[in-house]
């Protein structure tokens, strides 16, 4: 229903047409602040529920406004009309990535990249950037990833904001930690953490609401449960900084709390705390089933790596099965 009405007010503002096809007209500035007022309710829904339940309509959305681009308007507003149409493909690639369908994610991030280069607007570009890297690092090509980040870092420039060079340094982290160069990655880490202190959310741009302190907690504790799985001493900090990034985060953003909640299980199971785990994990299992998140599906069954040593234990091994059942549900 929630869907269904933020479809009728696309269609109301003149952004989404009843067969998918919008009538050319000119287009002006209400036009582009309707269309991003249309991409913030889609992006809530987002937060809260998951990709796979919006991802076709975001989709529609996105590439019903991509053809405003061929449409009437004043010269001067042709940035602001491109990088929102550029932000529609971005979320429509997002939510793609979140419901598992990795190839419509990089042909709406390859649209969105292409459009916000068009616009000039080279943080949105990075961010695109760090979309694909983060899909990169979803499908373990943690390489490529790292690749992609020090791109959107490089082409940066002067153009860079405090919070988007913390978004991209705890990516790189997260990819050099699973890469094998642990202190590269803590290095890397303390950078995000000095540019997090120089935020000032009013000269960042709108998109980046999302970011706030437990986004970066939850790249140290992805860091750190990599450095656990060679070191077990540092499984404990793994399950700090993973519990602060829970309390960290907002409750809107039910997704990244799930996430967290999955990677506090893994460094429960690594910092030998079985009982605990399997209790943080028999809630995150009961959460995944509520929400339409592959994403998050795919971050649960993959708890089997981190459990094996307990395995022994009946608890532990019926975890197991219950994961392994849902990753066959799944595929």
């Amino acid at each position: 229903m929630l869907l269904a009405g933020i479809a009728a007010v696309a269609a109301g503002a003149g952004l989404l047409g009843s067969t998918e096809i919008v009538q050319p007209r000119r287009v002006g500035a209400a036009d582009v602040a309707r269309l991003n007022a249309v991409l913030e309710l889609y992006r809530s829904v987002d937060y809260e529920c998951g990709g796979g339940l919006l991802y076709r309509e975001v989709a529609r959305f996105a590439e019903s406004v991509y053809r405003m681009l061929d449409w009437s308007h004043p010269a001067g507003l042709t940035p602001r009309l491109v990088a929102a149409v550029a932000a529609a493909r971005h979320l429509a690639g997002w939510t793609a990535l979140d419901a598992g369908r990795h190839a419509d994610a990089q042909r709406h991030f390859v649209a969105g990249e292409r459009a916000a280069l068009t616009a000039g607007d080279v943080p949105l570009a990075a961010m695109i950037r760090y979309s694909q890297a983060k899909q990169l690092q979803h499908l373990r090509h943690n390489r490529d990833a790292l690749a992609t980040l020090q791109l959107a870092h490089a082409q940066l420039g002067p153009h860079a904001t405090p919070a988007v060079d913390a978004l991209l340094w705890g990516a790189e982290a997260a990819s050099i930690a699973a890469l094998g160069d642990h202190q590269s990655a803590v290095t890397t880490l303390g950078k995000a953490s000095d540019a997090f202190e120089r935020i000032q959310n009013e000269r960042e741009p709108d998109w980046m609401g999302f970011y706030d302190q437990g986004e970066l907690f939850a790249q140290y504790g992805r860091v750190y449960r990599d450095r656990a799985r060679r070191d077990s001493g540092q499984a404990s900090e793994a399950v700090r900084w993973v519990e602060d990034a829970i309390a960290a985060f907002g409750p809107a953003n039910v997704r990244s709390t799930v996430l967290n909640e999955v990677g506090l299980c893994s460094a429960l199971f690594l910092a030998d705390e079985p009982e605990q785990a399997l209790a943080v994990g028999a809630r995150v299992v009961k959460k995944s089933q509520a929400m339409s998140s592959k994403r998050v599906v795919d971050r649960v069954v993959n708890l089997r790596r981190d459990l094996a040593r307990h395995r022994a234990l009946p608890e532990v091994a019926e975890f197991d099965r219950v994961l392994t059942a849902r990753a066959a549900a799944a595929a």
